[in-house]
């Protein structure tokens, strides 16, 4: 369904993508640019929850839902991390780890949905804790300021998109790992 709450929130989580990369280009402070833009990141995160939760609520769950949100959220992660490279807030080899996992990965699952394996790569709680801790270390960095004049968002979002890119080699592997007997199988 097209036009479900749910379906409507992950749309405006896609569009508020380009909103999102849009502020670093207004004639503002980068302090208000950083701020502006963290609370949009914020409120995308809030809306991925929120179209989940309603989707079950409502009853709207949707095979399109189900295919939309992780889109947005790839769209959303990737975006960021190109501006933050932009900003030189990411390493750019950073951003190309985590942004060629997302594409390895979402080709290996429609590839494995052909052949009749999606189950192998359903989604793992190891790819879940990596998406949470690139949500938390996305914002940290688009802030990139002192909060209660104690913590540096910048050194804690670049420790945290660090993890996060071992948690995205690791469950690329890991994946890898579920998919390849699939694979010699289907193969022979």
């Amino acid at each position: 369904m097209f036009l479900t709450v749910p379906t409507l929130l992950t749309w405006a989580r896609i569009v508020a993508i380009p909103l999102i990369a849009g502020v670093f280009y207004l004639p503002w402070d980068m302090p208000s640019r950083n701020l502006v833009a963290t609370v949009m990141f914020a409120a995308c995160g809030v809306t991925d929850w929120l179209d989940g939760y309603l989707a079950r609520k409502l009853n709207q769950t949707s095979a399109f839902g189900a295919f939309l949100d992780p889109v947005a959220d790839k769209f959303l992660v990737c975006a960021s991390l190109l501006i933050l490279v932009q900003l030189n807030r990411v390493n750019a080899l950073i951003a190309l780890v985590i942004i060629g996992r997302e594409i390895a990965i979402s080709a290996l699952r429609e590839w494995m949905a052909q052949i009749g394996a999606s189950r192998s790569v359903a989604v793992h709680m190891l790819g879940k804790l990596k998406t949470t801790v690139q949500m938390v270390a996305i914002p940290f960095l688009l802030f990139d300021g002192v909060v209660f004049g104690l913590i540096d968002t910048r050194l804690w979002g670049t420790v945290l998109i660090g993890v996060a890119t071992v948690l995205t080699i690791w469950s690329m592997v890991y994946y890898l790992q579920k998919a390849v007997p699939e694979i010699r199988a289907k193969a022979r």
